[in-house]
Protein backbone atom coordinates (compact mmCIF):
# COMPACT_ATOMS: atom_id res chain seq x y z
CA UNK A 1 0.00 0.00 0.00
CA UNK A 2 1.94 2.81 -1.20
CA UNK A 3 0.38 6.19 -0.48
CA UNK A 4 -1.00 7.82 -3.08
CA UNK A 5 -1.34 11.81 -2.51
CA UNK A 6 -3.64 13.53 -4.93
CA UNK A 7 -6.32 14.28 -3.67
CA UNK A 8 -10.15 12.32 -4.28
CA UNK A 9 -11.74 13.58 -6.95
CA UNK A 10 -15.11 14.38 -4.97
CA UNK A 11 -13.01 16.67 -2.93
CA UNK A 12 -13.83 20.04 -4.81
CA UNK A 13 -17.33 19.50 -4.58
CA UNK A 14 -17.25 18.31 -1.09
CA UNK A 15 -15.38 21.74 0.00
CA UNK A 16 -17.62 24.01 -1.85
CA UNK A 17 -20.31 22.59 -0.19
CA UNK A 18 -18.46 23.65 2.95
CA UNK A 19 -18.19 26.82 2.30
CA UNK A 20 -14.61 26.41 0.63
CA UNK A 21 -15.38 26.82 -3.30
CA UNK A 22 -12.29 27.01 -4.95
CA UNK A 23 -9.68 26.41 -1.90
CA UNK A 24 -6.46 25.03 -2.80
CA UNK A 25 -5.94 21.51 -1.58
CA UNK A 26 -2.20 20.54 -0.73
CA UNK A 27 -0.79 17.24 0.32
CA UNK A 28 0.04 17.09 4.07
CA UNK A 29 0.64 13.57 5.33
CA UNK A 30 -0.24 9.61 4.62
CA UNK A 31 -0.28 7.40 7.55
CA UNK A 32 -0.21 3.71 8.55
CA UNK A 33 -3.40 3.27 7.37
CA UNK A 34 -5.15 4.28 4.34
CA UNK A 35 -5.93 7.72 5.79
CA UNK A 36 -4.79 10.42 4.32
CA UNK A 37 -4.57 13.97 5.00
CA UNK A 38 -4.61 17.67 2.62
CA UNK A 39 -4.50 20.99 3.82
CA UNK A 40 -6.90 23.16 2.81
CA UNK A 41 -5.95 26.74 1.70
CA UNK A 42 -8.56 29.52 1.09
CA UNK A 43 -7.07 33.15 1.29
CA UNK A 44 -6.39 33.27 5.30
CA UNK A 45 -7.95 30.53 6.26
CA UNK A 46 -6.63 27.32 6.42
CA UNK A 47 -8.11 23.72 7.18
CA UNK A 48 -7.43 19.94 7.35
CA UNK A 49 -9.44 17.46 4.77
CA UNK A 50 -9.00 14.04 6.32
CA UNK A 51 -9.60 11.49 3.65
CA UNK A 52 -10.47 8.09 5.20
CA UNK A 53 -11.87 6.06 2.10
CA UNK A 54 -14.42 3.76 2.68
CA UNK A 55 -14.71 0.59 3.19
CA UNK A 56 -10.78 0.41 4.26
CA UNK A 57 -11.73 2.90 6.83
CA UNK A 58 -14.57 4.73 8.56
CA UNK A 59 -14.84 8.10 10.32
CA UNK A 60 -17.35 8.14 12.09
CA UNK A 61 -15.11 6.92 15.46
CA UNK A 62 -12.81 9.89 15.08
CA UNK A 63 -15.97 12.21 14.85
CA UNK A 64 -17.26 10.71 17.67
CA UNK A 65 -14.44 10.74 19.85
CA UNK A 66 -13.48 14.35 18.57
CA UNK A 67 -16.78 15.21 20.18
CA UNK A 68 -16.45 13.57 22.95
CA UNK A 69 -13.26 15.62 23.85
CA UNK A 70 -14.01 19.05 23.03
CA UNK A 71 -17.27 18.29 25.10
CA UNK A 72 -14.61 17.59 28.49
CA UNK A 73 -12.42 20.68 27.39
CA UNK A 74 -9.92 19.21 25.80
CA UNK A 75 -8.28 20.67 22.43
CA UNK A 76 -9.34 18.26 19.61
CA UNK A 77 -9.64 19.56 16.28
CA UNK A 78 -13.55 20.65 15.66
CA UNK A 79 -15.12 18.91 13.03
CA UNK A 80 -16.07 21.79 10.13
CA UNK A 81 -17.74 19.30 7.27
CA UNK A 82 -18.77 15.40 7.22
CA UNK A 83 -19.49 13.41 3.78
CA UNK A 84 -19.69 9.80 5.63
CA UNK A 85 -20.92 8.44 2.20
CA UNK A 86 -17.29 9.52 0.63
CA UNK A 87 -15.32 9.34 3.86
CA UNK A 88 -14.03 13.21 3.78
CA UNK A 89 -14.09 15.19 7.19
CA UNK A 90 -12.93 18.71 7.41
CA UNK A 91 -11.06 19.67 10.75
CA UNK A 92 -9.55 22.38 12.56
CA UNK A 93 -5.73 23.00 11.19
CA UNK A 94 -3.68 22.53 14.29
CA UNK A 95 -0.63 23.56 12.20
CA UNK A 96 2.43 21.89 12.57
CA UNK A 97 4.21 22.12 15.51
CA UNK A 98 4.16 18.66 16.94
CA UNK A 99 5.80 17.97 20.23
CA UNK A 100 8.03 15.80 18.18
CA UNK A 101 9.59 18.19 16.04
CA UNK A 102 9.87 21.06 18.90
CA UNK A 103 12.28 18.90 20.29
CA UNK A 104 14.72 18.65 17.75
CA UNK A 105 15.25 22.18 17.88
CA UNK A 106 14.55 22.33 21.19
CA UNK A 107 15.74 19.91 23.33
CA UNK A 108 15.79 21.37 26.31
CA UNK A 109 12.13 21.39 26.41
CA UNK A 110 12.00 17.90 27.11
CA UNK A 111 10.65 17.29 30.55
CA UNK A 112 8.46 19.93 30.28
CA UNK A 113 6.79 19.20 27.44
CA UNK A 114 6.38 15.44 28.36
CA UNK A 115 5.13 17.09 32.11
CA UNK A 116 2.50 18.66 30.47
CA UNK A 117 1.80 16.07 28.42
CA UNK A 118 1.16 13.81 31.48
CA UNK A 119 -1.00 16.56 32.91
CA UNK A 120 -3.47 15.99 30.33
CA UNK A 121 -4.12 12.56 30.20
CA UNK A 122 -3.53 12.53 34.16
CA UNK A 123 -6.79 14.95 33.65
CA UNK A 124 -8.26 12.47 31.14
CA UNK A 125 -8.15 9.78 33.69
CA UNK A 126 -10.18 11.96 36.33
CA UNK A 127 -13.38 11.62 33.79
CA UNK A 128 -15.26 8.74 32.65
CA UNK A 129 -14.69 7.14 29.91
CA UNK A 130 -16.16 7.60 26.16
CA UNK A 131 -19.05 5.21 25.41
CA UNK A 132 -16.51 2.57 23.76
CA UNK A 133 -15.84 -0.51 23.25
CA UNK A 134 -13.75 -2.42 26.58
CA UNK A 135 -9.61 -2.79 25.71
CA UNK A 136 -10.40 -6.68 26.44
CA UNK A 137 -8.88 -9.65 26.47
CA UNK A 138 -9.53 -10.63 22.89
CA UNK A 139 -8.16 -7.34 21.72
CA UNK A 140 -4.80 -7.54 23.81
CA UNK A 141 -4.41 -11.11 22.38
CA UNK A 142 -5.73 -10.28 19.08
CA UNK A 143 -2.90 -7.52 18.84
CA UNK A 144 0.47 -9.02 20.76
CA UNK A 145 -0.17 -12.11 17.84
CA UNK A 146 0.72 -9.80 15.11
CA UNK A 147 3.85 -10.39 16.41
CA UNK A 148 4.00 -14.27 15.42
CA UNK A 149 1.82 -13.42 12.80
CA UNK A 150 3.94 -11.30 10.99
CA UNK A 151 7.32 -10.87 12.29
CA UNK A 152 8.26 -14.55 12.92
CA UNK A 153 7.52 -15.86 9.13
CA UNK A 154 9.43 -12.90 7.81
CA UNK A 155 12.83 -14.56 9.24
CA UNK A 156 11.95 -18.15 8.92
CA UNK A 157 11.15 -19.21 12.32
CA UNK A 158 8.57 -21.54 13.58
CA UNK A 159 7.17 -20.72 17.05
CA UNK A 160 4.77 -21.92 19.38
CA UNK A 161 1.73 -20.12 18.96
CA UNK A 162 -0.71 -21.95 21.58
CA UNK A 163 2.60 -21.07 24.07
CA UNK A 164 2.41 -18.12 23.16
CA UNK A 165 -1.28 -17.31 23.77
CA UNK A 166 -0.77 -19.56 26.83
CA UNK A 167 1.56 -16.27 28.28
CA UNK A 168 -0.05 -13.76 27.80
CA UNK A 169 -3.07 -15.50 29.42
CA UNK A 170 -0.93 -15.80 32.62
CA UNK A 171 0.18 -12.38 32.79
CA UNK A 172 -3.23 -9.94 31.28
CA UNK A 173 -5.10 -10.78 34.29
CA UNK A 174 -2.84 -8.47 36.14
CA UNK A 175 -4.30 -5.65 33.84
CA UNK A 176 -8.23 -6.71 33.95
CA UNK A 177 -8.36 -7.30 37.63
CA UNK A 178 -6.18 -3.94 38.74
CA UNK A 179 -8.20 -1.66 40.81
CA UNK A 180 -7.35 1.40 38.48
CA UNK A 181 -10.53 2.90 36.80
CA UNK A 182 -11.21 2.50 33.46
CA UNK A 183 -10.69 5.66 31.30
CA UNK A 184 -10.61 6.57 27.72
CA UNK A 185 -7.39 4.98 26.05
CA UNK A 186 -6.28 7.36 23.20
CA UNK A 187 -4.45 4.37 22.07
CA UNK A 188 -1.37 6.41 20.04
CA UNK A 189 -0.50 9.35 22.81
CA UNK A 190 2.61 9.95 21.48
CA UNK A 191 5.16 12.86 20.09
CA UNK A 192 4.05 12.84 16.59
CA UNK A 193 0.21 13.20 17.60
CA UNK A 194 0.33 15.85 20.21
CA UNK A 195 0.81 19.30 18.70
CA UNK A 196 1.55 22.29 20.68
CA UNK A 197 -1.31 25.13 19.94
CA UNK A 198 -1.87 28.83 20.81
CA UNK A 199 -4.24 28.45 23.87
CA UNK A 200 -4.57 27.70 27.71
CA UNK A 201 -6.74 25.01 27.32
CA UNK A 202 -5.99 21.37 27.69
CA UNK A 203 -2.42 22.50 28.30
CA UNK A 204 -1.61 23.70 24.93
CA UNK A 205 -1.40 20.34 23.63
CA UNK A 206 -3.68 19.16 20.65
CA UNK A 207 -4.81 15.93 19.93
CA UNK A 208 -4.74 13.73 16.76
CA UNK A 209 -5.11 10.48 15.84
CA UNK A 210 -7.52 9.04 18.37
CA UNK A 211 -9.90 7.06 16.19
CA UNK A 212 -9.05 3.95 17.79
CA UNK A 213 -9.92 4.80 20.77
CA UNK A 214 -11.09 2.16 23.62
CA UNK A 215 -11.73 1.44 27.26
CA UNK A 216 -8.93 0.46 29.32
CA UNK A 217 -6.65 0.83 31.79
CA UNK A 218 -4.99 3.92 32.19
CA UNK A 219 -1.28 2.59 32.41
CA UNK A 220 -1.40 2.01 28.08
CA UNK A 221 -1.44 6.25 27.36
CA UNK A 222 1.55 6.83 29.56
CA UNK A 223 3.53 3.89 27.96
CA UNK A 224 2.18 5.14 24.07
CA UNK A 225 3.88 8.81 25.11
CA UNK A 226 7.13 7.16 27.59
CA UNK A 227 7.88 3.73 25.23
CA UNK A 228 7.29 6.14 22.03
CA UNK A 229 8.05 4.18 19.07
CA UNK A 230 9.71 6.40 16.48
CA UNK A 231 11.36 8.73 19.31
CA UNK A 232 13.88 7.88 21.95
CA UNK A 233 12.35 9.01 25.01
CA UNK A 234 15.73 8.70 27.34
CA UNK A 235 14.75 5.99 30.43
CA UNK A 236 15.57 8.85 33.09
CA UNK A 237 12.61 10.96 31.30
CA UNK A 238 10.58 7.68 31.29
CA UNK A 239 11.25 7.41 34.61
CA UNK A 240 10.73 11.09 35.69
CA UNK A 241 7.27 11.25 34.00
CA UNK A 242 5.91 8.16 35.65
CA UNK A 243 6.76 9.49 38.89
CA UNK A 244 4.48 12.41 38.14
CA UNK A 245 1.99 10.95 36.89
CA UNK A 246 1.63 9.22 40.19
CA UNK A 247 1.89 12.10 42.55
CA UNK A 248 -0.85 13.78 40.73
CA UNK A 249 -2.99 10.75 39.97
CA UNK A 250 -1.86 7.97 43.27
CA UNK A 251 -2.56 5.51 41.21
CA UNK A 252 -2.66 1.93 42.81
CA UNK A 253 0.13 -0.16 43.73
CA UNK A 254 -0.12 -2.60 41.09
CA UNK A 255 0.40 0.05 38.38
CA UNK A 256 4.22 0.09 37.86
CA UNK A 257 3.27 -4.15 36.99
CA UNK A 258 0.17 -3.24 34.68
CA UNK A 259 2.67 -0.47 33.16
CA UNK A 260 4.76 -3.27 32.14
CA UNK A 261 2.76 -5.33 30.60
CA UNK A 262 0.95 -3.23 28.86
CA UNK A 263 4.31 -1.91 27.48
CA UNK A 264 5.45 -5.12 26.42
CA UNK A 265 1.84 -6.05 24.55
CA UNK A 266 1.74 -3.10 22.89
CA UNK A 267 5.63 -3.23 21.58
CA UNK A 268 4.96 -6.70 20.56
CA UNK A 269 2.02 -5.54 18.67
CA UNK A 270 3.85 -2.59 16.84
CA UNK A 271 6.80 -4.85 15.61
CA UNK A 272 4.13 -7.25 14.32
CA UNK A 273 2.65 -3.71 12.47
CA UNK A 274 5.72 -2.40 11.34
CA UNK A 275 6.50 -6.04 10.19
CA UNK A 276 3.28 -6.34 8.06
CA UNK A 277 3.78 -2.28 6.92
CA UNK A 278 6.81 -3.25 5.25
CA UNK A 279 5.67 -7.35 3.56
CA UNK A 280 2.06 -6.80 3.24
CA UNK A 281 2.06 -3.02 2.27
CA UNK A 282 5.16 -1.89 0.92
CA UNK A 283 6.51 0.35 3.19
CA UNK A 284 9.96 -0.79 4.32
CA UNK A 285 10.82 2.53 6.10
CA UNK A 286 9.19 1.06 9.05
CA UNK A 287 11.56 -1.82 9.89
CA UNK A 288 14.05 1.56 10.76
CA UNK A 289 11.91 1.48 13.88
CA UNK A 290 12.39 -2.63 15.25
CA UNK A 291 15.50 -1.89 16.73
CA UNK A 292 14.14 0.46 19.47
CA UNK A 293 11.07 -1.79 19.73
CA UNK A 294 12.96 -4.68 20.35
CA UNK A 295 14.67 -2.46 22.86
CA UNK A 296 11.27 -1.33 24.82
CA UNK A 297 10.18 -4.54 24.69
CA UNK A 298 12.89 -6.48 26.03
CA UNK A 299 13.21 -3.73 28.96
CA UNK A 300 9.64 -4.81 29.70
CA UNK A 301 10.01 -8.45 29.86
CA UNK A 302 12.66 -7.71 32.36
CA UNK A 303 9.96 -6.92 34.87
CA UNK A 304 8.73 -9.97 37.21
CA UNK A 305 5.33 -9.76 36.18
CA UNK A 306 6.47 -10.83 32.72
CA UNK A 307 8.20 -13.71 33.41
CA UNK A 308 5.54 -15.98 31.51
CA UNK A 309 5.70 -14.16 28.44
CA UNK A 310 9.84 -13.48 28.48
CA UNK A 311 10.55 -17.16 28.75
CA UNK A 312 8.52 -17.56 25.57
CA UNK A 313 10.55 -15.50 24.32
CA UNK A 314 13.52 -16.69 25.44
CA UNK A 315 12.81 -20.26 24.24
CA UNK A 316 11.54 -18.98 20.70
CA UNK A 317 12.89 -15.70 19.63
CA UNK A 318 17.01 -16.19 20.14
CA UNK A 319 18.44 -12.36 20.92
CA UNK A 320 20.23 -12.80 17.12
CA UNK A 321 16.47 -12.99 15.91
CA UNK A 322 15.21 -10.15 17.47
CA UNK A 323 17.07 -6.53 16.79
CA UNK A 324 18.78 -6.71 13.42
CA UNK A 325 16.94 -9.56 11.99
CA UNK A 326 15.53 -7.18 9.19
CA UNK A 327 17.71 -4.84 9.03
CA UNK A 328 19.08 -5.98 5.24
CA UNK A 329 15.93 -4.56 4.16
CA UNK A 330 15.34 -1.21 6.03
CA UNK A 331 16.15 1.77 3.65
CA UNK A 332 19.45 3.40 3.91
Amino acid sequence: MVTNMIPPVSAPAFLADAGWDGAAIVPLAGDASFRRYFRVLDGGRRAVLMDAPPPHEDPRPFIAIAEHLLADGFAAPRILARDLKEGLVLIEDFGDLRIKEHLEADPADELSLYARAVDLIADLHRLPPADLPPYDRAVYQREAGLLTEWYCPAIGLSVDDDAYVAAWDAVLPLVEESVSPTVTVLRDYHAENIMLIDRAASHGLGLLDFQDALAGHPAYDLVSLLQDARRDVPVEVEAAMLAHYKAIASPPADFDAAYAVLGAQRNAKIIGIFTRLWKRDGKPRYLSFLPRMWGLLERDLAHPALAPVAAWFDANIPADQRHHALQEYAPA
